[in-house]
């Protein structure tokens, strides 16, 4: 069995602080709007069942706890995304340097 034989990649990248940090606040941006997906898709998930005329007590209460759990996690994602947010903020904060600083140039 031979081992693989990786290429040598050096991507050139070039990007300023600037953009960096808003494409920083554009994946926290993106990933929110798929977490309120799945929100909307938890709510509509509900709404079905709810139609039905032959649906148990059980089974409302399995489906309750099945969206509960999703949306357990969807909100540890915005912990996350909240301290993903602070960071950049208090990166871009460090762009613009200490208020004194700024009024004097």
């Amino acid at each position: 069995m031979s081992m693989p034989n990786i290429p040598d990649i050096t991507p050139l990248i070039t990007l300023t602080r600037n953009e960096v940090i808003n494409m920083l606040l554009s994946s926290i941006a993106l990933e929110e709007i798929g977490l309120s997906h799945i929100m909307n898709a938890e709510g509509e998930k509900i709404q079905r069942m709810l139609k039905f005329d032959s649906i148990t007590m059980i089974e409302l209460l399995q489906v309750n706890r099945s969206v509960e759990r999703m949306l357990r996690t969807i909100l540890k994602n915005q912990m996350m995304l909240q301290f993903k947010l602070e960071d950049v903020i208090d990166l871009a904060a460090k762009d613009e340097g200490p208020p004194d600083e700024q009024q004097e140039e």
